[in-house]
């Protein structure tokens, strides 16, 4: 699985870097990518409790549910795309304007869901605008998290890359407290009001929130390793082709190892709210409330398991993740079946927490599969391709229930699985990193 990248030659010294430079980078990559998850997490909760009951009204509850499901995968199905596209500017023509483009576009898009009419207003043509915006949501989200990374991963020294990255990381349980924060507040109001309008607001703050998000990134300089490619004359021509012509191996390796970040989150939170209220009759508040939490729990376990990397490496940290997600599986469903809201808190607590060992590395370890000039593109690809495979688990997983006379047993299978084809990710992913040329950073 490692194949040579062709075109690789030394490069000339890179420029000497602040710490707090490089600090600063990170907090900015951070906070951009945070507003990208709230955006992007807000369509996951609405389409648990919200466009099944107002954008496909006239199918019967499971099949609205699983249609809400269907259109929340394609904003997944679209971040391959994106990955492509943003991968071939972020490899070409700079991480920095990739990552102000995929800002605007996720920020409008989101706000725009705010104000679309219902099924009741427009008929069809309330869910298929609400199908074009999750497109663009996915199309944005492609090239965001990979330029995200790389920009934080090049602007620190190897050393500490595994902190550097989590930051970015951190951006994930910020949007989730941020968008689940949203909607707890407006579940307080009547049902009436909740369905006329209220909804609308967590997505309607995607505008002001995106303001200050481009205040922030317009400020970040670009990576000092693409411009180092730039002056040698090294970028690829056309970056996806390459790292499917020359790394394909690696980007097998990027996928398996992001696949439990990615599916497993959704699993835990997306289906879980879904099975939780649709399913078992647990009140609403009682699930939303239950991710705040882990959310919370997430944010110290990113710093803890990014710190912990730094030491053994990311990918040995990842296997272990995902060993440690697969043994819990039916245990944390078992807890979830009680209906017991202080077990029901728990078990999506724990299973975020064990989610996040391997998510939290996945910025550090995906970075180092790739060379620089190939970096932007192979990062963005393999995580959105794991975001593909795995943002229809939520459908799947819904429609096991079918099959299974509503037993969670389907849903805990497929974490089975996903938690191990991450442990396998993990381990080879270990044994291919690459190492760039030492970067100076003064104190």
């Amino acid at each position: 699985m490692s194949q040579p990248v062709q075109g690789s030659k030394a490069h000339a010294p890179l420029q000497t870097i602040s710490g707090a430079d490089a600090g600063k980078i990170a907090r900015a990559a951070f906070v951009g990518t945070a507003l990208e998850w709230y955006d992007y997490f807000l369509f996951g909760t609405a389409a648990a409790l919200v466009f099944n009951r107002l954008f496909f009204t006239e199918l019967n509850p499971t099949a609205a549910l699983l249609a809400s499901f269907a259109t929340f995968g394609v904003g997944f199905a679209a971040r391959p795309l994106g990955a492509i596209l943003f991968g071939y500017i972020g490899d070409r023509v700079g991480r920095r304007p990739a990552l102000l483009i995929t800002i605007v576009m996720i920020g409008v898009a989101t706000g725009l869901i705010g104000v679309l009419p219902d099924f009741g207003s427009v008929g069809l043509a309330a869910p298929i605008m609400l199908a074009i915006l999750r497109l663009v949501q996915g199309l944005a989200v492609g090239g965001e998290w990979g330029g995200a990374v790389t920009m934080a991963v090049e602007h620190a020294p190897a050393e500490k890359r595994g902190r550097f990255a989590a930051l970015v990381q951190i951006g994930s349980p910020v949007g989730t407290l941020l968008s689940s924060g949203a909607f707890a507040v407006v579940l307080m109001l009547p049902p009436e009001a909740f369905d006329a309008w209220g909804w609308r607001i967590p997505f309607l703050l995607a505008f002001p929130l995106l303001l200050v998000a481009l205040y922030i990134r317009v400020k970040v300089e670009e990576s000092p390793i693409f411009a180092d490619l730039l002056a040698e004359q090294e970028v690829a021509k056309v970056p996806a082709f390459e790292v499917f012509r020359f790394a394909w191996g690696r980007l097998i390796v990027a996928t398996l190892s992001a696949l439990l970040g990615v599916g497993g989150f959704y699993m835990i939170t997306t289906f879980v709210v879904s099975y939780g209220s649709n399913t078992l009759g647990v009140d609403r508040q009682v699930m939303v409330n239950a991710t705040l939490i882990a959310a919370v729990a997430q944010i110290f376990v990113t710093v803890l398991a990014g710190r912990f990397a730094e030491r053994v490496g990311p990918g040995r940290v990842t296997f272990w993740g995902g060993i440690l997600t697969a043994a819990a599986s039916f245990p944390l469903f078992w807890l979830i079946d009680t209906k017991s809201p202080v077990a029901i808190t728990v078990a999506i607590t724990a299973g975020i927490m064990l989610v996040t060992i391997a998510y939290a590395v996945s910025g550090a370890l995906l970075a180092e599969l790739f060379p620089a000039k190939l970096r932007y593109s192979g990062v963005a690809l393999g995580y959105n391709i794991a975001g593909a495979t795995s943002g229809f688990l939520p459908l799947i997983a819904t429609a096991m229930l079918t099959v299974s006379n509503n037993a969670s047993w389907g849903a805990a299978l497929i974490l089975v699985v996903i938690a191990l084809l991450t442990a396998v990710g993990g381990y080879f992913g270990e044994k291919l990193r690459v190492r760039d040329k030492p970067i100076v950073v003064d104190a």
